[in-house]
């Protein structure tokens, strides 16, 4: 891995109700087994030195550095928003988009090339970067949904100093498929039985050419590889392997991840604090559990972060990166 030129230098003005509020942000590449990736370090007001600075990483899909999926009209900007409430206070930050994504696009790879382990392997390049960045002195990892699987992995690596799971499942992928199919009502039994099947074969490492139209989007083809690397990672196995500070945090409004996803976490570590959040959804702002107001929430960005939230994480890592 190798640094490159940072480009860019711009300034991010957030209009607070008695004073503007302005963040610097610079935009970065490095190489990653061979990809140019692209990236965002943010920076709190006038500060460059010496500072905390935490590895925000995003969740599964065609998911950018500001936590929205090109698969979605609009935008929540989650990861943005969680970058300038570290900045706020004081922690610097680094987020980043994946190949093929952004700032990343020109790294492109068929669907069918891409495993887990290169998004394990790319976050793992924006974390060297950072070791080597001298304005950074501790360092912590937040991973949200998927990337707090990515970010179990990178943080038993020892220079990181805190880890914090956002909304990140328990299980492994194929169970935590199952569970989503079961939990909805309009599912009939066999489409469980048939999953099942599916997933046995490629737990021993067998594609599946046939697969039912109704499970295509999970079954296809081009993703059973990415699916057969992704399947062989526990998260309870995997945070239970950290020596660090660890936050497990969730909403008990979010659709994707369950409550009881965080506490299974949050049991299978001693150092793991669980912080369960009210009315907060997957991409942590405030919504209902109502399916329709809960999804319009992902493509809305003018609605801010929870504010506990913001506490709970920003505190977090205030009193494990100091």
């Amino acid at each position: 891995m190798s640094r490159l030129v940072i480009v860019t230098c711009i300034f991010l003005w957030l209009i607070a109700p008695l004073h503007a509020q302005n963040f610097e942000e610079e935009t970065i590449f490095i190489e990653s087994a061979g990809n140019r990736l692209g990236g965002v370090i943010m920076f709190p007001e006038g500060k460059k030195k010496k500072l905390p600075a935490v590895l925000i990483i995003q969740g599964s899909g065609p998911t950018d550095k500001d936590g929205n999926s090109e698969a979605l009209t609009g935008k929540n900007n989650s990861l943005k928003l969680l970058a300038e409430t570290l900045a706020k206070n004081g922690i610097a930050s680094l987020r980043f988009d994946k190949r093929g994504i952004g700032l990343s696009k020109e790294s492109a790879m068929s669907e069918s090339e891409l495993t887990f382990d290169d998004f394990v392997t790319d976050a793992q390049a924006w974390l060297e970067y950072m070791k080597s960045d001298k304005r950074f002195k501790k360092i912590g990892i937040a991973g949200h949904s998927q990337g707090s699987l990515i970010g179990m992995r990178l943080s038993q690596d020892s220079p990181v100093k805190a880890f914090a799971s956002i909304a990140g499942p328990s299980l492994s992928i194929d169970e935590t498929i199952i569970a989503q199919i079961k939990a909805n009502p309009f599912n009939p039994a066999n489409v469980v039985k048939e999953a099942r099947e599916i997933f046995g074969k490629l737990r021993q490492g067998e594609t599946v050419e046939k697969v039912p139209p109704y499970l295509m989007s999970i079954f296809r083809p081009s993703i059973q590889p990415f699916m057969m690397s992704w399947m062989k990672y526990d998260p309870l196995l995997e945070i239970e392997k950290l020596d660090i500070p660890i936050l497990v945090i969730t909403g008990s409004t979010d659709l994707q991840v369950t409550v009881e996803d965080a506490q299974r976490l949050q049991i299978s570590n001693p150092k793991a604090e669980l912080k369960v959040i009210d009315g907060m959804n997957h991409i942590l702002k405030n919504s209902s559990a109502e399916a329709n107001e809960n999804v319009a929430s992902y493509s809305n960005p003018n609605l801010p972060l929870n504010t506990e939230f913001e506490k709970a994480i920003t505190d977090f890592f205030k009193n494990t990166l100091k």
